[in-house]
């Protein structure tokens, strides 16, 4: 008590103004020691921030940035009248509510704040997420923070909220059943943002249709297909299907067949896989893999040729299948090696006369 700091001013320092001017005091300079002390610290993350090897201190520079004044005022002032033991105008019971409260709330915006810059960090690190996606999933994050933190508060101030969390649960439960479907496209909605199976852009194919993502809702994902009309399709209908995302492609994988008449000579034949294979690889972008002799056809020799080209543009492919086609066909012209035509050799036979029966 503070009459045992100040024996010879017992008789000014028990009296209730007295003692609360002291814990006014008291809690003031507690306020401004720790408001210096949180911007000390966050200076110094904000430094570290800037090196290598501290990810995490520019997210706790922004997170204690969320310190509320008021509710840090608030505690020190009662830090100043536990000190000084100034009489409370609520019993000691109310004062624990009070602490509780009030530390719960700072946490609360604190975590909130957490949640925030880390939704920040994992789009960030995932490339551009939907501006749909990302605000839906940070709303429910940040709701759920803000419901724990008033229910813990209810529950510490005496309010039974056994019947009150059984009734959201009850009531929860109907209304998922009552938009079950809108439900699952935006759960399906968020799960496109975060695992980007595809972006607005890209070109895909699924089932019977091809096009270009130009928008990601919360309900539906919107296609432009080759044809040029819009389709329109759900998002949890999308995500069951198997998805070819063409715009990722990193190479493409070529196999071509050369079909050579059977006139052609076996050494000719012979020659005929490194006349391919130089065409190929003449090319820019491009990477041989492999050209053979495949098979004796009904009607050709059939030489199969793979190899790689090392973009995704389709129209760069075509160009360049063009011409190793157009080169191959004049290197076997120039070899006098003819291509094969699909034909069907017929021998005919003259048919003999029966005999004539002498009986």
């Amino acid at each position: 008590m503070l009459s045992t700091w100040l024996p010879g001013f017992r008789e000014f320092s028990d009296h209730p103004l007295m003692l609360w001017a002291l814990a006014l005091a008291v809690g003031a300079a507690l306020f401004f020691a720790i408001s210096a002390a949180l911007r000390i610290v966050r200076s110094r993350l904000r430094e570290r921030a800037d090196a290598p090897g501290h990810p995490l201190a520019r997210s706790l520079s922004e997170v204690l940035r969320r310190t509320n004044s008021a509710v840090l005022l608030i505690l020190s002032i009662l830090i100043g009248a536990e000190i000084t033991g100034a009489p409370l105008p609520w019993s000691g019971s109310s004062a624990q509510h009070l602490w509780f409260v009030l530390v719960t709330l700072q946490l609360a915006l604190w975590l909130d704040r957490a949640v925030d810059v880390g939704l920040d960090h994992a789009l960030a690190s995932r490339g551009q997420a939907s501006t749909v996606t990302a605000t839906l999933f940070r709303f429910l994050l940040r709701t759920l923070v803000s419901v724990i933190a008033l229910l813990a508060m209810l529950d510490n101030l005496g309010v039974n909220i056994t019947a009150l969390v059984a009734s959201l649960g009850i009531g929860g439960i109907a209304v998922a059943l009552a938009v079950q479907t809108i439900l699952s496209d935006l759960f399906a909605s968020i799960s496109i943002g975060l695992d980007k199976p595809f972006e607005a852009g890209d070109f895909i194919v699924f089932g019977q249709v091809a096009g270009s993502i130009e928008h990601v809702g919360l309900k539906t994902t919107r296609i432009r297909s080759l044809g040029g009309e819009q389709i329109v399709c759900s998002n949890t209908e999308l995500l069951k299907q198997t998805i070819q995302n063409y715009k990722r492609m990193q190479q493409r994988r070529i196999v071509f067949t050369v079909r050579v008449t059977y006139m052609t000579g076996v050494e000719l034949a012979a020659t005929v896989p490194g006349l391919i294979r130089a065409r190929i690889e003449s090319q820019a972008d491009t990477r041989f893999d492999r050209a053979h002799l495949a098979r004796l056809g009904d009607s050709a020799l059939e030489y199969e040729a793979v190899y790689y080209v090392m973009t995704a543009d389709y129209n760069r492919y075509m160009d360049i299948q063009q011409d190793i086609n157009l080169g191959i066909m004049r290197e076997l012209d120039a070899a006098g090696i003819s291509l094969a035509l699909p034909e069907r050799i017929v021998h005919l036979s003259a048919s003999v006369p029966p005999e004539p029966d002498d009986s």
